[in-house]
């Protein structure tokens, strides 16, 4: 899906909150949760996080990770909707 596409349905489906998910080296999901405002320049330029409490991922000197989100897996996330839509 395009960027374009994404935030054209992000605004049809009132979301607030983008939550970025992906897996520890354990396969334990981890997220960095993000306002809506915020996604169009996370999936051009991606999103630095520190992952120093990542088990696994790096030590606190090298902690600066880099996460690029894919547009193609949009998906509103169904239950978290109590204080703005999340997708």
């Amino acid at each position: 899906m395009e960027i374009d596409k994404v935030l054209e349905q992000i605004e049809k489906d009132n979301i607030k909150f983008i939550t970025l998910q992906f897996t520890d080296l354990l396969g334990v999901i981890k997220e960095v949760i993000i306002p809506v405002e915020e996604l169009e320049d996370a999936l051009s330029n991606g999103v630095w996080f520190d992952g120093s409490s990542i088990e696994g991922f790096a030590r606190i000197q090298e902690s600066d990770l880099f996460l690029k989100p894919e547009a193609a897996t949009y998906a509103v996330v169904p239950w978290l909707t109590e204080d703005g839509t999340t997708a």
